[in-house]
């Protein structure tokens, strides 16, 4: 391989990191979270039924399902879309981050409701360990770096001033 051929491969790598990143961040915050919000839901005898269902699709069929949050979400994407064109561009981003947080939501426990019978598609089992693999990896040098040392130093020092207003 040439010198060229390596260089924009690493280029490449390197420009889709800094580009998948901020989306890795953001999962990484909300997924936990926001699964667990949703899982509330089972509360109600509707989506306790369809949480039941999703836990006995099979293989495809549990890879089937995340299509329905995409599918769902197409519509107000496209709105988003069409306010930014109007000129309304705050509405079109706070309805894209609106979104984006539900569609977090609902994916991230769909998953946690798929994952054993995602495991049994052998393409899937093949790379999702490597996915995350790689995701934990570029995750902990974001946590290394240090502008998030540094925003983490902020925010204990917000949180711990927070706390000291509200005792008093």
């Amino acid at each position: 391989m040439t010198s060229l051929v390596r260089f924009l491969r690493a280029l490449l790598r390197a420009l889709a990191t800094a580009l998948v990143v901020p989306l890795l961040l953001f999962e990484e915050w909300g997924w936990e979270p926001l699964a667990a919000l949703v899982a509330r839901l089972a509360r109600l005898p509707f989506w306790a039924a369809l949480e039941d269902r999703l836990r006995r699709l099979p293989p495809w069929g549990a890879l089937l399902a995340f299509f329905v949050p995409v599918v769902l979400l197409l519509p107000v994407k496209v709105l988003a879309l069409f306010l930014f064109s109007n000129g309304h561009a705050a509405t079109a981003v706070t309805l894209l981050v609106v979104a984006k947080l539900i569609g977090t939501a609902i994916v991230a426990r769909i998953f946690q409701l798929v994952e054993g019978p995602l495991m049994r598609i052998p393409w899937f089992a093949r790379w999702y360990p490597r996915w995350k693999a790689w995701k934990d990896q570029v995750l902990a040098l974001v946590h290394q770096s240090r502008p998030w040392r540094m925003v983490r130093a902020i925010n204990r020092r917000i949180a711990r001033g927070w706390r000291r207003f509200r005792e008093n």
